[in-house]
């Protein structure tokens, strides 16, 4: 008998006597008192109700064996006479994973005895010294065993009560989600939908891949959005209504009214609370990105993981450079009817007449307005008229509209009701997975990555670099080309990047040495594309036709006859294009350089060999130029450097200082004098009077925190912008700072203390801040089971924000139940919500408004005395 098909032979009288052995005999009511009830819970060999030995479960494995070897006749035994005992040892071995098995009874029949087999043989963690038909025969046995175990669990009196709850949760949701989308997809004609799929299908092709710049430094590559695509933290400042903006009023009524708060949150959750916002970020920084993955995913309609704000709704991608070129300055911007032909989608002419307007009209749309900053800065205004005029005649849509931080001022959208946001650099752990992804995608050695995560912990100068996913890109590619050496600063990191690119592209490539019949070196080639350059930065443009950028070359030719010889200027523009990795053709007869960020390095090295330092510092009012400074700054010479910063400081402006302070930090060589007066300067905008000086000082970065005051005179108000302009700084050279704060009597201060967790180390932060916190009022926000974990070690916080998705088995091991009288629910819970029912001690359980999960399903798994609520 084939050995793998001996359960077709075991009558479930041979089978269940044995398996009901397994368990401990059950108990009167419906289960919900003690949840989750887990498998280990239940088992007769472990835990105090332990009625079942070792021996006992040798002796069930053998006799199951002897029942089974019985069942299929004397004449064509499925396993040899000396291999039973083995079998029937890893069989015991195999079942005895039930008692570490941390999943209820109900996860484990959503399993299926097939994938409860396979789960307890990955856990068993034993060899298997086994022949093919005694595994085949061992595999076969283990998964009859598990269908009468979970046939066991279906009979208990807890499962039907447990299976229902838990149904009827699933159910609401499902409910809620069908209300949502039946009320975003009113009636629609065959025509409308048909073209919708299609266009559905047409967003998937065009975003659904993702192009990561320094997987190798030759060539770019594409990745799967879904995997190469990582969620960022944002931020969002506000002044809260009343009391200190905590769920509960955390900080009672004395706080002072009025006091803006700073609150992180990942960009997907933030758009599940808003319909209107404007994200800020800095170049690199994943934006556009962020609206690919917007773009596919409401395509495919992928609302799971708390997107409901997703349901029914139809993507329009609307790059604004894109908008630009193809109406032409000073035109009008397009209508919805012309949406699709302007950023040249190939189903503009298929669509249905007027259906783009019944879309609007009928609040379905996700408008992806992108690129403030990419538009002149004399369009800026008209783009905001053309918002304003939609907004008006199609209310109810969800829209997103991205920008660079200072493209336009504070309050720009203010009146339209948009919220404003501000990508946060990445975490430790968001560059931690960034690495993780890169070096899987590149194929790298797996010692490449461990070596780079050290040397990113260690070196706080590498460490200030990798904060954006552009900057860990080139940071992951010269790290593997240069076997772990890496440059110290950002001008020497795109020098190198700039050299990989210019000079080893077509060589390591094997391509001819002149595969159009040009060939230039790197000198000539940095020559040309920083002239084109320059022309975009002094136009304010991001983006050229082809025809300027051969005028441009054509002048240059003139002082270079080694590359006049080689071609026409039209041949050397198309050799640049083709052969250089550094520019594109964003639409036809048009030119951009792979990233901004390569334009402002180039523009910037353009604008200190022409001397022009008071063109740089009369435009340093204006954020295409503040990276362009940065850079000029890092290429100039000693006497250049500091005249430059001292006209900066100069111009007698807030924004002159704040960005001589941040050049400090590319000026390798400098008069101390020129350093001093810029600190001087910059400590006078200490503490930080507003959200803006204080946005103004992250930007600075890590050099502000050795100016950044200590708690002894300041005022509430004013620790609070200190603390919160630390934390957002994102470097673990933050933590003494912090630590400097950590025995603050006002409550907001201690929570801003503890909200900036997750963005420096774990261990260190607890040590020295997390550890000393006066507990009073503050909720102790957990984002990882790191975080989970580490509090539990210091004897666990009465008041818990949890901020990430955790298994229930995760939070009932990772708090101290006993301890938890406050709840905040960030995230939607997984598994249902009965696990509150372990928390003997809680009072009050707050959940955020954005949840799908309410108040009314958590009512139904704590005790009446539990005050349930939702945030503001």
């Amino acid at each position: 008998m084939d050995p793998a098909a001996i359960g077709t032979r075991l009558a479930s009288s041979a089978v269940a006597p044995l398996i009901k052995k397994l368990f401990v005999a059950d108990g009167p009511g419906a289960g919900l008192v003690d949840r989750p009830v887990r498998v280990s819970r239940l088992v007769s060999f472990m835990g105090e109700k332990r009625t079942f030995t070792e021996r006992d479960m040798r002796k069930l494995t053998t006799e199951l064996i002897k029942r089974a070897l019985k069942e299929a006749g004397p004449y064509d035994p499925p396993l040899p006479d000396d291999e039973q005992q083995l079998v029937a040892e890893t069989l015991m071995h195999t079942l005895h994973v039930l008692g570490e098995l941390e999943m209820d009874d109900v996860q484990a029949v959503r399993l299926g005895p097939a994938g409860l087999a396979w789960l307890l043989r990955k856990e068993a963690r034993r060899p298997l010294f086994l022949s093919a038909d005694a595994l085949h025969f061992h595999n076969a046995l283990l998964e009859v065993a598990c269908l009468h175990i979970l046939n066991f669990f279906t009979q208990r009196s807890t499962f039907v009560a447990r299976t229902l709850v838990t149904q009827s949760q699933q159910l609401s949701d499902l409910v809620a989600r069908v209300d949502l989308l039946i009320e975003r997809t009113p009636a629609q004609s065959a025509e409308d939908a048909g073209f919708e799929w299609r266009y559905a299908r047409h967003i998937e092709h065009k975003h659904g891949l993702l192009t990561i710049y320094g997987i190798d430094l030759n060539q770019s590559r594409e990745w799967p959005l879904g995997a190469a695509y990582l969620s960022l933290e944002t931020t969002r400042t506000e002044r809260p209504a009343t009391g200190t903006g905590l769920p509960d009023g955390g900080g009672g009524d004395s706080h002072a009214q009025g006091v803006w708060q700073v609150h992180s949150q990942p960009i997907e959750r933030a758009l599940a609370a808003h319909d209107r916002l404007l994200l800020r970020g800095v170049a690199g920084s994943g934006k556009t990105t962020l609206v690919q993955w917007l773009a596919v995913t409401a395509a495919r309609q992928d609302t799971g993981d708390g997107r409901h704000y997703l349901l029914g709704r139809v993507p329009f991608v609307l790059p604004l450079r894109t908008l630009i070129r193809n109406t032409g300055p000073g035109a009008v911007l397009p209508t919805p009817d012309r949406f699709l032909a302007a950023v040249g989608c190939p189903l503009a002419g298929m669509q249905p007449g007027g259906w783009a307007e019944r879309v609007l009209s009928a609040g379905r749309a996700l408008v992806l307005v992108d690129g403030i900053d990419e538009v002149p800065a004399q369009e800026r205004e008209r783009t905001r008229r053309w918002l304003h005029e939609l907004l008006g005649v199609f209310p109810g849509n969800l829209w997103l509209v991205t920008s660079r931080p200072s493209a336009v001022r504070e309050d720009w959208l203010d009146a339209e009701g948009f919220t404003e946001l501000a990508l946060s650099p990445m975490s430790r752990s968001d560059v931690a997975q960034f690495i993780s992804r890169w070096h899987t995608a590149a194929g790298a050695d797996a010692s490449l990555e461990r070596a780079l995560l050290t040397a990113i912990r260690t070196k706080q100068e590498l460490a200030r670099l990798a904060t954006n996913p552009l900057m860990c890109g080139l940071i992951c590619a010269l790290h593997r080309e240069r076997r772990g050496y890496l440059p110290h600063g950002r001008k020497d990191l795109y020098d190198a990047a700039l050299w990989m690119l210019l000079e080893r592209r077509d060589r390591e490539r094997d391509l001819p040495s002149a595969p159009d019949g040009i060939q230039l070196t790197r000198e000539p080639q940095i020559q040309l594309l920083q002239k084109l350059a320059y022309w975009m930065i002094r136009n304010g443009r991001s983006e050229m036709s082809e025809g300027v950028a051969v005028a441009l070359i054509d002048d240059a030719l003139a002082a270079m006859p080694y590359v006049a010889e080689q071609g026409t200027a039209q041949e050397i523009c198309r050799h640049l294009l083709l052969r250089s990795g550094l520019l594109r053709e964003p639409g036809p007869a048009a030119l951009d350089f792979i990233h901004r960020t390569f334009q402002d390095y180039l523009g910037a090295k353009a604008a200190v060999e022409e001397r022009d330092f008071g063109l740089l510092v009369n435009n340093a009012h204006l954020d295409q130029w503040e990276d362009v400074i940065r850079m000029a700054v890092a290429h100039a010479r000693k006497d250049e450097r500091a005249d430059l910063l001292t006209a900066l400081l100069d111009r007698g402006d807030r924004r002159g200082a704040l960005l001589s302070a941040a050049c400090l930090e590319d000026a390798t060589e400098l008069d101390p004098a020129v350093r001093a007066r810029v600190k001087e300067h910059t400590a006078a905008l200490l503490p930080p009077q507003d959200h803006q000086v204080m946005g103004d000082l992250i930007e600075v970065g890590p050099i502000v925190l050795g100016l950044l005051p200590g708690p002894d005179e300041l005022t509430a108000e004013e620790a609070r912008r200190v603390v919160q302009t630390a934390s957002l700084i994102g470097t673990d050279a933050a933590i003494p700072v912090l630590a400097r704060f950590r025995d603050h009597p006002d409550v907001d201060v201690r929570q801003q203390l503890v909200w900036a967790w997750h963005r420096l180390d774990t261990a260190v932060f607890a040590e020295e801040v997390i550890a000393h916190l006066d507990e009073t009022g503050v909720y102790y926000t957990v984002t990882n089971r790191r975080e989970l974990d580490t509090l539990r070690a210091l004897g666990g916080r009465a008041r818990i924000q949890v901020s990430a998705s955790f298994t229930p088995e995760e939070l009932t091991a990772g708090l101290i139940t006993e301890r938890v009288t406050h709840l905040w629910l960030e995230h939607e819970p997984e598994y249902g919500v009965e696990w509150l029912g372990t928390l003997p001690n809680l009072v009050r359980v707050t959940v955020e408004r954005t949840l799908l999960t309410g108040p009314q399903e958590i009512r139904q798994a704590v005790p009446e005395h539990v005050e349930v609520v939702r945030t503001r």
